[in-house]
């Protein structure tokens, strides 16, 4: 048996894993696949490629190519989630701030700096015109925990993540919603170190397949619905909504989605140069 470390964040998007693992879809292959939960996000697990904690990665696409862009020896086999990811923007329930507008120059409470969250609080920001240098400030909270525990104590104003696994955190009267920010391009990719890519691409492969096997069925289990509430303590409503908005995937980016996240990542500042497509992209 080849042994593989794969990461990703503990949320409904990577149940596929959970059922492909639990059915020995991978073990079928003589591949013997463990799964690492990062509930601190993609920056936390960028972190892990490249210090080689782990061999894998299910992580949001703007920040696996802004890490790769930066150093890391990793590329994006595929997409795994085609669908925009749809980031809440949420405040403590008692907050004085009322609608986006309020935010600007506040301090947006963050997992870590690199990580989905940091990003895309740029990308709200340029939605909305702020000045990225002088209304954009940041307060690292570690996870969605972090934030739980620190926005209604006054550490961050602001945090953004995604609308349905914070959905029940503001039917309990902890967040209030503010409004949404969808990523302009696919949501989750998944990455490999270049080592692992280079020494097992045929494991990769049989990986990659057996997973995007249970993708292509995931929609129509039995139950699926209900399996999803009860998991991740999430409304029955609210899941069937996220599943009819979310869409999975067995393609690898585009040149020009590819060309469109290097683009806003510079514009943002957030990377200094972009890089070939066969520097960030591994194609079988």
């Amino acid at each position: 048996m080849k042994k593989f470390l794969i990461g990703g964040v503990p949320e409904h998007f990577n149940l596929p894993w959970y059922i492909g693992l639990r059915d020995k879809k991978f073990q079928e292959k003589g591949i013997n696949l463990r799964w690492k939960d990062f509930p601190g996000g993609t920056g936390h697990m960028a972190a892990s490629l490249r210090d080689k904690e782990i061999d894998m990665a299910v992580i949001l696409t703007e920040g696996m190519v802004r890490d790769i862009i930066n150093g890391n020896h990793s590329k994006i086999v595929q997409v795994y989630v085609e669908s925009p990811l749809i980031w809440g923007i949420h405040v403590a329930a008692a907050s004085k701030h009322q609608k986006i507008s309020d935010l600007k120059g506040t301090d947006a409470a963050i997992s870590r700096y690199g990580s989905g969250s940091h990003l895309m609080a740029f990308v709200n920001a340029e939605n909305h015109k702020w000045d990225l240098k002088s209304d954009l400030k940041f307060k690292v909270i570690d996870n969605l925990d972090g934030a739980l525990e620190g926005l209604p104590k006054g550490n961050g104003d602001y945090f953004m993540w995604e609308k349905f696994m914070t959905k029940p955190h503001v039917d309990n009267g902890t967040f209030r919603l503010v409004g949404e920010s969808p990523t302009p391009w696919p949501s989750f990719v998944i990455a490999v170190r270049n080592d692992i890519l280079e020494r097992e691409p045929e494991s990769i492969e049989s990986i990659l397949e057996e997973i995007n096997a249970v993708t292509d069925n995931f929609k129509t289990l039995p139950n699926i619905d209900q399996i999803i509430s009860e998991r991740y303590g999430l409304e029955i409503e609210d899941v069937r909504e996220w599943l009819s908005l979310t869409t999975w995937t067995d393609r690898q980016l585009t040149s020009k989605e590819l060309e469109n996240i290097q683009q806003k990542l510079l514009d943002l500042d957030l990377i200094d140069n972009k890089l070939q497509d066969n520097s960030i992209l591994y194609n079988f």
